[in-house]
């Protein structure tokens, strides 16, 4: 049986997933021209799982030797990059036996001697050398490197790619956080100081991981009613993508609460309210995603982008700004386009509750007291109390709940 998967990458026999091919429909052809390129995206929305199926797709093709593999482990290197090499290619030996690449297409069994700085080049040359399909890599969690170790590696594959290109990998895709236009500044370059933006100018695109679309969420959740027999209403398909705006992990979360946690049964149709009671449990429960992301919002750069969109004011343009939002939004705190807006109505509401926190834990006065008979707010009574309480208007951090309603929609 399979079900909605929250925590790590999906495997298509356990787990309802969208197929990779859809959710990155130009990688494929940027593989066949033996193109480098970049795929970038927030966390939790899946970069793993569609990357991971490519590069099996890709090998069960016959025309390719494609591994996946994580650069995480090479991240206590720190600025040792000869050691972050030995470390990157321990990681590719060991997701080759995990992928169970047939011996013929296997890495050497060991790695040549070389000097740092040109291990990595080293090793890659000798494995396409005894590999008889073309090799494409995937280098997932590119991002966890940093300063020499960074640039040493982004520097062998942008020279093999350019110096050797018969005998080095066919194809090869960098996956992180952050587009490759932001990994000079990450490993501690000046990108106003030198010639290229970064030192793997030889990228032939940078590919976004999206969101599902609506579509998408409906193709999921109907994995789930084949496997199932349990119908989701129209209304149920529309608020679920309404409150999500297609994030991935808030998609599996939302279905899951549903189904696993809240209990409904099979014979019973999944409907808007079942929904909205999904959204509120995992709002209050905050799971690790949402916990992660309420964790960033005491940093500078994030709160100069969140409080004024919260406040419903204008961003005004810093010395800063361009780099703070591009963060912001690489975090997917805030929607990849314009207008700058939170991303979608769940981050929303987590934003807003965590920020007043603080202020909410010091009210005395019982909510209920500011409601007149009719169930309106009272707001004389609540703007005495508030002016009695010595109010404050001096500006602060976490913002106020806003008085006006902001200029952004949904």
């Amino acid at each position: 049986m399979r079900y909605f998967n929250t925590a790590g990458p999906c495997v298509p026999t356990r787990h309802y997933m969208v197929p990779a091919q859809e959710r990155l429909p130009r990688a494929r052809g940027y593989i066949e021209q033996g193109q480098y390129f970049v795929v970038h995206a927030p966390r939790q929305t899946g970069k793993t799982t569609v990357l991971a199926a490519m590069a099996r797709e890709l090998t069960a093709s016959g025309r390719y030797a494609a591994l996946h593999f994580s650069c995480e482990s090479a991240e206590v290197a720190g600025e040792d990059y000869g050691q972050a090499e030995l470390l990157v290619l321990e990681a590719i030996r060991r997701s080759a036996e995990s992928a169970g690449l047939p011996d013929e297409l296997a890495p050497p069994d060991s790695w040549p001697d070389a000097v740092p700085g040109s291990r990595l080049t080293r090793g890659l040359t000798a494995w396409v050398r005894s590999c008889p399909r073309p090799l494409v890599l995937f280098f997932d969690e590119i991002d966890a490197l940093r300063g020499e170790s960074l640039r040493s590696v982004l520097r062998q594959l942008r020279d093999g790619f350019t110096v050797s290109r018969g005998g080095f990998p066919h194809a090869v895709v960098l996956c992180g956080l952050r587009d490759v236009r932001d990994y000079k500044a990450v490993s501690g370059g000046d990108p106003g100081r030198l010639g290229t933006s970064s030192p793997f100018n030889i990228k032939v695109a940078s590919l976004r991981l999206g969101d599902f679309t609506e579509a998408e969420v409906a193709e999921l959740y109907g994995q789930h009613t084949t496997q199932t027999g349990q119908d989701f209403t129209v209304d149920a398909l529309e608020r679920a993508f309404s409150f999500t705006q297609g994030q991935p992990w808030l998609v599996n979360a939302l279905a899951r609460e549903v189904v696993e946690e809240m209990g409904v049964p099979s014979d019973t149709p999944i409907t808007a309210e079942h929904m909205e009671e999904a959204k509120e449990r995992l709002i209050l429960a905050r799971a690790t995603h949402l916990d992660s992301l309420a964790a960033r919002l005491g940093e500078d750069r994030v709160r100069r982008v969140i409080q004024p969109v919260i406040a419903g004011e204008l961003l005004l343009p810093t010395d800063t700004y361009d780099d703070d939002l591009g963060y912001v939004r690489d975090l997917g705190l805030v929607a990849p386009d314009a207008p700058v807006r939170v991303a979608n109505p769940i981050y929303q509401e987590v934003i807003v509750r965590v920020l007043g926190n603080n202020t909410e834990g010091q009210v005395v006065a019982a909510p209920s007291s500011f409601r007149l008979p009719d169930g309106r707010i009272d707001v004389d009574k609540l703007l005495c109390s508030f002016a009695s309480s010595g109010g404050r208007t001096a500006r602060s951090w976490p913002p106020p709940r806003p008085t006006r309603r902001p200029q952004h929609s949904w």
